[in-house]
């Protein structure tokens, strides 16, 4: 840290008068740095990454979802012209395995591949289609062995273990008032949600230097740098300060790139080689190379007064964690915690389990654990408004949560919790018109453009959802974030450079650091160094923390640097002044800068106890709520989302048109799950590994949508902010089912929704 030298009185900064706010502040929405770019395709993206020495990495995976392996022979690889190295387990020079939570996942398979696509080998070579032929050149001796793919039956006792320590990966137990209570009116259902992807449009790329002290610069497309850091130091036998990330322009992420991917392969290759080695996957690839949504099996008993009041809720969960444990382990914390939803409930028992399978791992995904919980907890309110003769709406309003409520587990929700109005104001926004008889153009009806349907069938059908989200990372995680800030002259003009490992995935983080900074320290021209590991850890962008985390470090660093800069004008004007903008920051600074380097951490989090599942596990709780209106071709199956409706509480709105898009964009992955996106897995095989094959909306699939942004501020969060971009992914699928479920009268208990579902065959 600098400061200015001792200056004669003569030289003293003069007052300045206090203009007016800097624009692009926070509250503002200021044109992000990198739109245009992305825009246009200029933007570089890891898959960009190029040197004119590098390799070319491929990996070799396995064709089986269960398998011993006998033997690996590399040698017709090897002789491969243009191949540099081909490496199994046996070349991993450090720990052979990783893991986020549980150190459980290969490396490289060891022994045995415990789901399709588990990476076996590894080759580099001078052109990535010789990569891939040499890879393909490798003999692998399998022994298949029948898969585990049943969730259910992997945890029951007896099943083989396909883990040391059995199946079991995790159980969650909330257990609240009286188990044996009664109510007049019971509804029960079972509910089945399948596999989504994150379907992020840059598949995983990642470039690895060879360094000068044995170590390697990695630079990569990442959600976390400092635990990628962590686990790539650990398997390559490497101090963590020698191997150095550096992040990537990132083409999406929503939680699949917490995981680690080709971070050890293209590493261990460059280390081996010392050459430069990139690795990009192609689409297949990517499906096989990255965790999913959690597959999940809910049920749910819902006990409720003849009035609608809920008097208990009884569920029980079963989550697919597929292979390797992942993030599971907070995933079904969540599924569990949110399982009821944002309810006043007085009896809760909940068990919620996560179980190994053969199944391809799964692991974050926006939402984390409460999507799935949600359809279930959302599903049964619109059952039992039924069987009571009631308003959905009215339903939910006489159990919404509000501020002081009592969560399952025991913790009191102690910041605005407006349940109620959120649901109102979506309820009196008003509704699209009806469509109009005849001369429709088809992209108005069922089955859009494709002309299956011409009206014939088709009926209205209006649905609510409402949802609950946790923010930031939960029981007692030590959840930081570290930033650095400078503020100096540079070019004659006061600058404030702001250093952060916070990984920008698309959410728009830089612009937000960068309005925080323009006001704390009131200084227009900002500029975001590349985020990297030279500063300390930011933690993952994800559960929708990143704003509020690194956000609160951002502002905390930015009011150590203005504290300085005050009471260094102090000793030159004698007097502290009242605001920084008083401050001729050129003629204070000179060529001197002052920086701080603050860490900062939200309130503590606790776990929770094993027998009860009580403790305040949360750090902040957001809710979000959805209406949608849906027209459906009951003799068809086709479903036309004709609007959505969002209203939702964000504390604060940093960049009110970033949180628009979050709720925009979130709503469209809530759609995609509701009706069109699900990985298809038989006997442990992904049978879609592809865009083509695998269906996310389009732009003529997302309707309008109305939005409405509440800031009711949280006094415990920076600016009183509340994170943005989890809840409406949560409570759109809910909505679009109910929707769909009005118009139709069928029961709808799984998504995505099949035509089968609709149509009585």
């Amino acid at each position: 840290m600098t400061e200015s030298p001792t200056r004669s009185p003569a030289r003293a900064p003069a007052r300045q008068e206090i203009g007016a706010p800097i624009g692009g502040g926070v509250g503002d929405s200021p044109i992000r740095p990198d739109g245009t770019l992305k825009v246009t395709g200029d933007f570089a993206y890891a898959s960009d990454l190029w040197l004119d020495d590098m390799l070319w990495g491929a990996t070799l995976r396995s064709p089986h979802p269960r398998a011993r392996i006998l033997g690996i022979d590399i040698t017709d690889a090897l002789k491969t012209p243009g191949v540099h190295a081909v490496l199994t387990h046996e070349d991993v020079p450090g720990a052979k395995r990783y893991g986020l939570e549980i150190v459980d996942q290969p490396v490289l398979a060891i022994d045995q591949v415990r789901y399709e696509g588990e990476p076996v080998a590894i080759v580099a070579a001078d052109h990535p289609e010789t990569a891939r032929r040499a890879a393909a050149r490798i003999s692998v001796d399998y022994h298949v062995l029948k898969p585990l793919t049943d969730a259910e039956q992997a945890i029951k006792p007896g099943a083989e273990p396909l883990h040391e320590g059995g199946n079991l990966l995790r159980q969650v137990r909330i257990r609240r008032g009286d188990p044996e209570v009664t109510a007049p009116v019971v509804v029960s259902g079972e509910y089945e949600v399948g596999m989504q992807d994150q379907a992020f449009l840059g598949p995983e790329s990642g470039l690895a230097v060879p360094a000068q002290d044995g170590g390697v610069d990695l630079y990569i497309a990442t959600q976390w740098l400092h635990v990628d850091q962590r686990q790539v130091a650990s398997c390559l036998g490497l101090p963590p300060e020698k191997v150095r990330l550096t992040l990537a322009g990132v083409g999406g992420a929503f939680g699949a790139r917490e995981d680690l991917s080709m971070q050890v392969h293209a590493c261990m290759l460059a280390l081996y080689t010392g050459r430069p080695v990139k690795m990009m996957y192609g689409r297949e690839e990517s499906f096989y190379g990255h965790v999913h949504r959690h597959p999940a099996v809910l049920r749910y008993e819902h006990g409720a007064t003849e009035d609608g009041v809920l008097v208990y809720v009884r569920a029980e969960t079963i989550l697919d964690g597929g292979a390797y444990a992942s993030s599971s382990p907070a995933v079904v914390t969540n599924a569990a915690t949110l399982g009821i939803g944002p309810y006043n409930v007085p009896n809760v028992s909940m068990d919620a389990f996560m179980a190994y399978t053969n199944n391809p791992p799964c692991g974050a995904m926006r939402g984390f654990g409460a999507v799935q919980a949600c359809f279930a907890y959302e599903s049964q309110m619109d059952t039992l408004a039924r069987r009571l003769g009631l308003d959905p709406v009215e339903l939910r309003l006489r159990n919404a949560m509000s501020q002081g409520s009592v969560m399952p587990t025991g913790q009191v929700v102690d910041s605005p919790a407006p349940v109620a109005e959120l649901l109102q104001r979506v309820a009196r926004m008003p509704l699209p018109p009806p469509a109009a008889e005849g001369g429709l153009e088809l992209r108005e009806l069922p089955g859009g453009v494709s002309n299956t349907t011409h009206g014939e069938g088709v009926v209205r059908g209006v649905g609510y959802g409402v949802s609950i989200k946790n923010v930031g990372f939960s029981e007692g995680f030590d959840d930081y974030s570290t930033a650095r800030v400078r503020l100096s002259v540079i070019g004659g003009e006061p600058t404030v450079q702001v250093h952060t490992a916070a990984a920008e995935v698309g959410q728009g983080l830089v612009t937000v650091q960068a309005q925080i900074a323009r006001t704390e320290l009131g200084v227009a021209r900002v500029v975001v160094q590349p985020a990297d590991t030279a500063v300390g850890s930011a933690g993952s962008s994800s559960a929708s923390r990143q704003t509020y985390v690194t956000g609160g470090a951002v502002k905390a660093a930015c009011e150590a640097v203005r504290e300085r800069v005050l009471a260094l004008a102090e000793t030159w004007l004698g007097s502290r002044p009242a605001d920084i903008g008083e401050v001729d920051l050129v003629a204070l600074l000179g060529e001197s800068a002052i920086e701080e380097t603050v860490e900062w951490r939200h309130r503590p989090t606790h776990g929770l106890d094993p027998q009860t599942g009580q403790g305040d596990a949360h750090v902040q709780y957001a809710f979000a709520a959805h209406r949608a209106v849906v027209d459906v071709d009951t003799e068809l199956g086709l479903i036309r989302v004709v609007e959505l409706a969002c209203a939702q509480d964000v504390g604060k709105a940093i960049n009110p048109d970033a949180v628009e898009g979050q709720i925009h964009g979130g709503s469209a992955q809530g759609l995609g799950l509701a009706l069109m996106e699900e990985i298809q897995v038989k006997d442990g095989k992904i049978r879609n590994p592809s865009f083509t094959d695998y269906l996310i909306p389009t732009i003529l699939d997302m309707p309008p949508m109305r939005v409405d942004v509440l800031e009711l501020a949280d006094p415990h969060a920076p600016y009183g902010l509340r994170g943005v971009g989890e809840p409406p992914t949560i409570s759109s699928t809910p909505a679009i089912v109910a929707a769909v479920r009005a118009a139709t009268g069928q029961p709808l208990r799984r998504v995505p929704i099949r035509p089968e579902h609709i149509v009585d065959l």
